[in-house]
């Protein structure tokens, strides 16, 4: 066996092909090839946004931006990593310009926008979601991106603005806030 023999071959993802195609499609203009890729992706879009801006109409206003932006920067997009990354990267960069923006404009928690859901069998998930939501911004959004995401300190450092001893210590503080408003 000669060494062109035995080079890897890289396996085929017929999905990840034919969301290419798709993306293709989406480049070169077609309007139903972004629509259907945004359905596609909506949701978890829309839960990252969620997760760090806590409020669900903002969450749905940063939604729509990220894609927006998706859609002007998607011939710039190489193919080179899944484009739920690239549009989750989207996302978090949207919404964490967001919370910068205003957060000197902070304001409370609407309580009515966060109603307990109808089925018990959630409650230690709600509980989880609602403690992560209580807590103060910067130890959210490193929670949610280090934790959640799965970002590194140094990615969470970079994306947030932060140093990333600071990552580490806002992680650290999140998650002491979080054991002890589950605790009781």
């Amino acid at each position: 066996m000669n060494s062109a023999e035995s080079a890897v071959v890289p396996l085929r993802d017929p999905e990840r092909e034919r969301e290419q195609r798709v993306v293709d499609r989406a480049r070169d203009g077609d309007m139903a090839a972004f629509e259907e890729l945004y359905r596609r992706h909506a949701g978890r879009v829309y839960a990252v946004c969620l997760r760090l801006v806590r409020d669900p109409a903002r969450a749905e206003d940063l939604s729509q931006e990220a894609f927006v932006r998706a859609w002007r920067g998607l011939k710039g997009f190489r193919g080179e990593s899944r484009l739920s990354s690239w549009l989750h990267r989207i996302a978090v960069n949207v919404a964490l310009r967001d919370l910068r923006r205003n957060s000197r404009h902070e304001t409370e928690l609407d309580e009515s926008a966060h109603a307990a859901p109808g089925r018990s069998d959630n409650s230690a998930r709600w509980d989880l979601e609602r403690a992560i939501q209580s807590l103060p911004d910067r130890a959210r959004t490193v929670f949610v991106l280090h934790d959640i995401e799965g970002y590194s300190h140094e990615e969470v450092g970079k994306l947030a603005g932060m140093a990333t001893g600071t990552s580490k210590a806002q992680l650290h503080r999140a998650r002491k806030l979080l054991r002890g408003s589950l605790a009781g």
